[in-house]
């Protein structure tokens, strides 16, 4: 694949853990570890393709409502890897961010991503994006109050720099594993001319392998943008 053609920012709705687990008799929270482990193995693949920026759709505003055990499950992954993990994000010169409504998220759980983000500010290899508590249509209207609470009217680009990824280039490519055919509240407004991809692969089941399939694709794709 020509280097001109790989996405500068890839997006990944990573949908089917659950799914994953129940097809092995086992308990959902065993599918969210086989995709934590899957989702920091992957980013890196992305990166070693030449992805600048990766944004993985971690946890919804949605997924709030799940049952306490699970969401408990799910913080208690937070704590393990994050840590470790942005350890590794410092060395490989990777700048993690964090997105969404950290309000709606444990205290000791915001005190590792704000750790994180002040560890590795500054690499410059690349971006990993984790929309953790968010909301597409939250981030579109948190936005439109901040303009509003300004008085004034804003242009599309002005706005856009006001969305929590107002730093960031919209995603070129948006990835959606477990057979699901919808965004699910995941950059609404960033997305509006993304390349969509959806699989029917479960995400613990998402390989390096089927990536670079989704790379491909993307590659063979002609964006005119509403242009001829």
């Amino acid at each position: 694949m020509e280097g001109s053609r790989i996405p500068r920012h890839v997006a990944v709705i990573m949908d089917g853990n659950g799914r994953w687990a129940k097809k092995r008799l086992l308990p959902r929270g065993a599918g969210h570890k086989a995709g934590m482990n899957r989702m920091i193995a992957l980013s890196e693949h992305i990166f070693d393709r030449g992805v600048t920026f990766c944004t993985l759709y971690a946890l919804s505003t949605e997924n709030l409502s799940r049952p306490k055990e699970e969401l408990d499950g799910l913080y208690a992954l937070f704590r393990e890897y994050f840590p470790r993990n942005t350890q590794t994000l410092k060395k490989k010169n990777i700048t993690l961010k964090v997105i969404g409504d950290r309000a709606l998220l444990p205290a000791d759980v915001v005190r590792l991503i704000c750790e994180g983000e002040a560890l590795t500010a500054g690499g410059t290899r690349g971006t990993l994006l984790l929309a953790i508590g968010y909301g597409g249509r939250q981030d579109i209207l948190s936005a439109v109050n901040a303009a509003v609470r300004q008085g004034r009217e804003v242009g599309m680009e002005e706005f856009s720099a006001m969305l929590s990824t107002g730093d960031i280039p919209e995603p070129d490519l948006l990835i959606r594993t477990g057979g699901e055919v919808r965004l699910s509240n995941f950059l609404l407004w960033q997305s509006a001319y993304s390349e969509l991809y959806f699989t029917d692969v479960l995400f613990p089941d998402f390989s390096d392998k089927e990536l670079d399939r989704a790379l491909e694709v993307y590659a063979g794709r002609e964006r005119r943008f509403g242009k001829i």
